[in-house]
Order: C-alpha cells, then sequence, then structure tokens
C-alpha cells in the first residue's frame, strides 16, 4: 500500500513559513502602543453650500451644548468660548446609535462610548473613530453650520 505523504523535513519547513507569514499578516493590524487619539472626521461641504442658521447664540451659552438639526442630519453643538462652536453628527462611529450631549461629553446609550465635547474623539468605550464634524460658527447673534 503506498500513501502520499510528506517527509518530516518538509512539514516542519511549510510550517514555519506559514507561521511567518501568518505573523506577517497580523503585524499590520495595529498596535495597543498608539497613543495619538483619531482626529476628527471633518465633513467638508462643497464651497458654495450656505452658512444655515441653527439657532439663537443667547440659545448656546458659554460651557453648554445643544441638539439642533439642519434638513435629515441631526447634529450635536458645543459652544466652549464666546466666539467658538463644535458642531458633530449624533452618529455614533461604532454602530450608528445616536449620541447625546451630556455635562462632559457625548454618550452613546447602546454601547457607553464617549466622544470629547470640542473634537468630537473617543475618549471611552468601543468607538474608535470620532464623531463627523461640521464647520461651524457664530455670526452676529445666531449660531450656524455648513452641511
Amino acid at each position: 500500500m503506498t500513501h502520499a505523504s510528506c517527509g518530516r523535513r518538509s512539514f516542519l519547513h511549510s510550517s514555519a513559513l506559514g507561521a511567518a507569514a501568518g505573523a506577517a499578516v497580523l503585524s499590520g493590524c495595529g498596535s495597543p502602543e498608539s497613543t495619538s487619539p483619531p482626529s476628527p472626521a471633518v465633513e467638508t461641504p462643497p464651497s458654495d453650500v450656505p452658512w444655515t442658521d441653527v439657532l439663537p447664540a443667547a440659545e448656546l451659552p458659554v460651557g453648554t451644548s445643544s441638539e439642533a438639526s439642519v434638513g435629515e442630519i441631526q447634529l450635536v453643538l458645543h459652544r466652549s468660548e464666546e466666539a467658538t462652536v463644535h458642531a458633530f453628527s449624533v452618529v455614533c462611529t461604532h454602530q450608528g446609535c445616536a449620541v447625546a450631549a451630556e455635562q462632559e461629553h457625548y454618550a452613546c446609550p447602546c454601547h457607553g462610548s464617549v466622544f470629547n465635547l470640542q473634537t468630537g474623539a473617543p475618549e471611552g468605550g468601543p468607538a474608535q473613530e470620532p464623531l463627523a464634524s461640521y464647520p461651524a460658527e457664530i455670526s452676529g447673534d445666531t449660531v450656524r453650520v455648513k452641511v
């Protein structure tokens, strides 16, 4: 009876090559030592998109957050300084649930992700990507965004 077989040396050589290839593939998966936070995903509307008034500036005092919508796009806003406002999509980058503004951060009720009020960067939970950011400004007595 004849059996198709490979010798011990061939087997060990093939196994070593397979292990090395697997290690090379896995090395591209990232490192837990990476400490730089992800940059906010800035939505850049075309230059001809007009500013849209979303609420009176008096309704968003410095240090507070609010929610607004422009058409179908739901936003969370935070006013960090007298002349500085930040606008982000409410869509959590983990699995698409809607985040809500809280005192210290934006929070996702579905899986516990939290995001920075000024940058939209994830600060906890399973989300790895920042919230989508939109250009925002205070013009006169109105908060405006471009979406």
